[in-house]
């Protein structure tokens, strides 16, 4: 699957996308996935109540399945003005 990153979790990971090979059934458990990689994933997702995740760009929770899921997104909340 393709997994997107924005803002300070791209510049913490270094990268804006890259493609994953999971077994993970849901959002939570691919981020501990990512997060075992190296330092700079547990850096970039040390505190998950900091982010949002989209899947297919429809928001959705770290609970949510990753069954026929292609993109998953990972941003900090976004603010208007």
């Amino acid at each position: 699957m393709n997994v997107l990153y924005f803002a300070w979790v791209r510049e913490r990971i270094g990268l804006p996308r890259e493609t994953v090979e999971t077994e993970a059934a849901t959002v939570a458990a691919l981020v501990e996935e990512l997060k075992a990689r190296e330092e700079r994933y547990a850096a970039a997702f040390a505190d998950i109540s900091a982010l949002r995740v989209a899947l297919d760009q429809e928001l959705a929770d770290f609970d949510a399945p990753l069954a026929g899921v292609r993109e998953v997104a990972f941003f900090p909340p976004m603010t208007g003005g």
